[in-house]
């Protein structure tokens, strides 16, 4: 695979010049992780964003009862960190791990910086990608405390259509926020009206 192909798509809509270009590729870092490699472990500290290239990475946290709970899934073409800690520049609370091996792009926060300040199209990329997730963590929590769970599932498979053969049931389930079993009543129900 030729990742430099696939870096160079999330930047294919701007209008840069070879300088610039350089500028941004040399602030990202490629990085390879084994599928079960945790790379973001709740009390570090965090100050990159990752780009996800290939493979299929989860977002989750522990409770005090050692429940998991997972908050985000990320393939490619999506951005991925503990954005709480990553903003607050504060300790991780969450966990990223990898559900397949997967390749990411790194940028430190320092980089973000230095390129928003130095290619304004970068930084109108950059603040596009941060509202766009903004606008999908308010629309989860908001199908959370609307939708029923069957209601959620078929938002999430519209929506996400490509994700759920990449997870296990209890981590598509732990996101919906039902049980496994009820994940597997509501499918077999889905199943019987198609």
């Amino acid at each position: 695979m030729n990742t430099d192909i696939f870096f160079f798509d999330v930047f294919k809509s701007l209008y840069l010049t070879e300088t610039e270009k350089q500028a941004i590729r040399n602030c990202f870092h490629e990085k390879h992780y084994k599928k079960g490699e945790l790379i973001i472990l709740n009390g570090q500290d965090v100050d990159t964003l990752l780009y996800v290239v290939d493979g299929c990475l989860r977002t989750y946290f522990i409770d005090e009862k050692g429940k998991e709970h997972t908050i985000q899934f990320a393939v490619h073409d999506w951005w991925i960190s503990d954005m709480v800690a990553f903003f607050s520049q504060t300790k991780a609370i969450y966990n990223i791990e990898c559900l397949e091996d997967s390749i990411v792009f790194a940028i430190h926060r320092e980089d973000i910086e230095k390129l928003c300040f130095q290619i304004p199209v970068f930084n109108k990329l950059y603040r596009s990608k941060m509202e766009g997730s903004i606008v999908g963590y308010q629309k989860r929590i908001l199908a959370n405390l609307s939708q029923n769970a069957t209601e959620r599932y078929e938002r999430f498979i519209e929506t996400y259509p490509n994700i759920e053969m990449s997870v296990k049931n209890y981590h598509l389930a732990s996101y919906l926020g039902i049980t496994t079993e009820s994940l597997s009543r509501i499918r077999k129900e889905m199943s019987k009206r198609s």
